[in-house]
């Protein structure tokens, strides 16, 4: 039972930490990139989806190690 208790808060960790990660994205970066990298092209549709792969590829990966199976 604590295992399961404790992979339940890992992920509420991860998942606020990736609420932050969002947050500021949409409020710095995703403005940034499209004023100063991309000025002629309007794509903050795909600025979003990058920054889903990114957040979801990183969040998955952390799992992985947090719930690698013990050696043994």
């Amino acid at each position: 039972m604590g295992d399961r208790i404790r992979i339940f808060a890992m992920f509420g960790v991860l998942g606020f930490a990736a609420g932050i990660i969002a947050n500021f994205t949409a409020k710095y970066v995703i403005p940034w990139m499209t004023t100063l990298v991309f000025p002629a092209v309007g794509i903050e549709w795909a600025l979003s989806g990058f920054a889903g792969a990114f957040l979801t590829i990183l969040l998955v990966t952390v799992w992985a190690h947090v719930t690698s199976p013990s050696e043994g």
